[in-house]
């Protein structure tokens, strides 16, 4: 023991090994006598490798409390501070990269470093390379397709910088208790102008110039064709043309303003348009009842919908650009496909095309239609502006704060929009996620009743399949940190309990779940 006291680093392996090796009864009386001895010598490595491989294994409740508190008391001087659990540890964790008092962010992709930086280093252990963060408490990602094997039990809440989570399995996480953010609006603006810029690719023969004059620069030509050549390139201004917006969302909005004031006449369409989007259209809009419509007239036809597997009669919206749609559109209009590429029917958009002087401009792959004259084929370049970037990460990253830190939750695709005022004086936040099933609310207050705690303030709301309920509990009497755990445990277990938390201002500390009935913490 006093050689452990002044070991280095590389010791700890060795302690490891004992904390996981020897009786918890042992395990106690150890740490009793290793910081009655020289408590000032002990590492904090050497301190939270005891502790937290000690809690670990399967453990008498009273012996593990009793060593946790032993560490606690005698060593409190390393901001040592892990909780235990009961039953079957299923996922704890990785050791090496856990950071006592901090909330652990998990990334996958290659988030902007100025949406990182609202994450302040004092409460944050921001982890950029995913493979490196084995108790993450959330996840930022981008494009990376999230597996489950990708989320720890100790994930509270994962974030997308994007709008789209197509590439996360967002019914499963619902199931699991974990709230899923996206960043409506973040990148409006640089899909907006590459919708605009769309437009003038479909109007003008800019990319088959730009094609010519290589051939011709090759050839030494260039300098004696560059007028002759020209009209082989003409094309028609935007000025006066009719624009419709299928989608009237952030994007499809600002669209639509943005062409009103190039002069373009604008119909939209939006069976679900809202009172935020529709105080941001041109003044001038004719909305229309039916994409049909709404496309009949248009020289220019922009879509703006999000992607939702089944088709239209299913209430889905693959291939809701058909032929029942597409055979109402003028011959020689231009389709801006900048939303999602299973929206459109590739065949019958070949049939278009092959019958007319159409075009069809977008951004995402088509096996079909990626080589056809009338048709222009970009990387998927709509968010990829550093100015997008930096927004969608910054609003990912404070939405994700607000989570961990208050229990609010905002721009969830999964969960129900919930905001809770400041608790009052003397107060602690309790937050659970339940199944939205008959009774479960009546439990939970009466478990606090039980347990003598008065709810101050409660806020529940329900989505689908899932409700969150956020409570401020007064601690008038309750200074101990047991009783809450205590409760915390009991309403955890309640049937249709999902997860609970103990928001009370140590970062990372006071999750529980209910994994099929053992209790997690």
């Amino acid at each position: 023991l006093s050689s452990y006291c002044a070991a280095a680093p590389s010791t700890v392996a060795a302690i490891r090994f004992v904390a996981v090796s020897v009786s918890v009864a042992m395990l106690a009386r150890t740490a009793a006598a290793f910081t009655a001895r020289a408590p000032s010598a002990m590492s904090p490595a050497a301190v939270t490798a005891l502790k937290a491989h000690a809690v670990k294994v399967k453990v008498n409740g009273d012996h593990a409390a009793s060593f946790a508190r032993q560490l606690s008391d005698d060593a409190s001087g390393h901001g040592v501070d892990v909780e235990h659990g009961r039953g079957r540890w299923l996922t704890y964790g990785d050791l090496e990269t856990y950071q006592p008092g901090k909330f652990q962010i998990k990334c996958f992709n290659k988030i902007s470093p100025k949406g990182l930086g609202r994450f302040e280093p004092g409460r944050y252990d921001v982890r950029t390379d995913g493979n490196d963060a084995g108790n993450a408490h959330a996840i930022l990602l981008r494009s990376h397709k999230l597996k489950e094997e990708d989320v720890a039990h100790t994930v509270r809440a994962i974030a997308r910088c994007g709008a789209g989570t197509n590439n996360i399995p967002v019914a499963r996480m619902t199931e699991l208790g974990i709230p899923v953010f996206n960043t409506p609006g973040a990148n409006a603006n640089a899909v907006k102008e590459l919708v605009l810029c769309g437009m003038l690719l479909g109007s003008r023969g800019i990319v088959d110039g730009i094609n010519h004059m290589k051939s011709l620069g090759e050839q030494g030509l260039a300098r004696e064709r560059v007028e002759k050549d020209k009209a082989m390139f003409g094309g028609r201004e935007i000025k006066g043309k009719t624009l419709a917006v299928i989608g009237l969302g952030h994007i499809g909005a600002a669209t639509a303003r943005d062409a009103a004031s190039l002069g373009m006449n604008i119909v939209g369409y939006d069976p679900g348009l809202s009172i935020e989007s529709a105080l941001k259209l041109p003044r001038d809009i004719e909305l229309a009842d039916s994409i049909s419509s709404a496309v009949s007239n248009a020289d220019y036809i922009s879509l703006n919908i999000p992607y939702i597997k089944g088709t239209p009669s299913e209430g889905g919206t693959h291939g809701i650009i058909g032929r029942d749609v597409i055979s109402n559109c003028k011959s020689d209009c231009v389709f801006l496909n900048f939303a999602r590429g299973e929206l459109v029917d590739s065949e019958a958009m070949k049939e278009f095309l092959d019958a007319g002087n159409g075009r069809y401009v977008t951004d995402f792959p088509d096996d079909l239609l990626w080589d056809h004259d009338g048709a222009i084929v970009l990387p998927h370049l709509g968010a990829s502006t550093a100015e997008a970037e930096e927004t969608a990460a910054s609003m990912a990253a404070d939405t994700i704060r607000a989570f961990l830190e208050n229990g609010t939750i905002r721009h969830s695709v999964n969960f129900p929009d919930t905001a809770l005022e400041a608790p009052p004086p003397n107060c602690i936040r309790f937050a659970v996620v339940n199944r939205n099933v008959p009774g479960v609310l009546a439990k939970i207050t009466e478990a606090c009743a039980r347990n003598g705690l008065n709810i101050v303030q409660q806020i529940n709301h329900s989505r689908g399949g899932v409700a969150y309920n956020v409570m401020d509990l007064d601690t008038t009497g309750h200074g101990d940190v047991l009783s809450f755990k205590t409760v915390q445990e009991e309403i955890t277990m309640e049937e249709g309990v999902l997860s609970s938390r103990v928001i009370y201002g140590l970062p990372g500390t006071g999750y529980a779940k209910n994994l099929d009935g053992d209790y997690f913490v």
